[in-house]
């Protein structure tokens, strides 16, 4: 079947000014994301598939991520970790298919913010079924489960507003680094700290899915929930 080259595809859907972007490039997309979403947006073009479709198959592998981990198990964190990989990978994949196309649109960025709300949302659920030890709508661990995950969604709207306060009020939006940096410098100081620190970090989508793999084989090892456990301690209280 005749289309784009791997290099025309990277050329085309990987322009520097993506691949130089900070908050809105995740570190694991630079490090290896990148460079395998090209591969997947190749098959997405043959498939004939659109940007919005694989947009909507990267919010699937973040909800099934969250649902599958709730299942407790080792083998269950091993899957839920590779959903979540598959996760960022077409969450890169697109926007390159978008660029390349030409058919990026204001229903995919729309989308896009979607699938980040309901994964990381999802992970936190799941992680909160799993610590409690059982599939139930009951119990502590899964009710602070389901507060992060309103938290996370909280946190992530009102980032994304200042956005859209900016864009309603006619000024310029620009990316996300320029448009959310503090007006105050104390303010400006605090959020140079975090960001070094990358303490937040700990329940995004990726570094979640990995801790929650660790917890689960150090619990396998030991035939309890004691690494889990602890290892939700830290996930709920950087959303506090």
């Amino acid at each position: 079947m005749s289309g784009p080259s791997l290099a025309e595809l990277r050329a085309q859907g990987q322009p520097q000014a993506v691949l130089d972007r900070l908050n809105d490039e995740h570190w694991a997309g630079r490090l290896y994301g990148r460079k395998i979403s090209p591969y997947a947006t190749w098959v997405f073009v043959r498939l004939g598939w659109s940007p919005n479709a694989v947009t909507v198959a990267f919010i699937v592998c973040g909800v099934a991520a969250g649902v599958v981990i709730a299942f407790g198990g080792l083998a269950t964190a091993v899957v839920g970790a590779l959903l979540i990989q598959l996760y960022l990978v077409f969450d890169c994949s697109d926007g390159e298919l978008a660029r390349w196309s030409r058919r990026t649109s204001a229903t995919g960025i729309y989308l896009d913010g979607v699938g980040h709300y309901l994964g990381e949302s999802a992970l936190l659920v799941g992680l909160g079924m799993r610590a409690q030890g059982q599939l139930t709508a009951a119990g502590d661990y899964v009710s602070a489960g389901i507060a992060a995950a309103l938290l996370a969604m909280l946190v992530k709207a009102e980032t994304d507003n200042v956005v859209v306060a900016r864009a309603k009020a006619g000024l310029p939006t620009g990316h996300a680094d320029e448009a959310l940096a503090p007006a105050r410098s104390g303010l400006a100081l605090a959020r140079r700290l975090a960001s070094v620190l990358r303490v937040h970090r700990i329940i995004q989508a990726v570094e979640l899915s990995i801790l929650i793999l660790v917890a689960a084989i150090i619990d396998a090892i030991r035939g309890d929930l004691t690494a889990t456990r602890c290892s939700y301690s830290p996930a709920w209280r950087w959303r506090r």
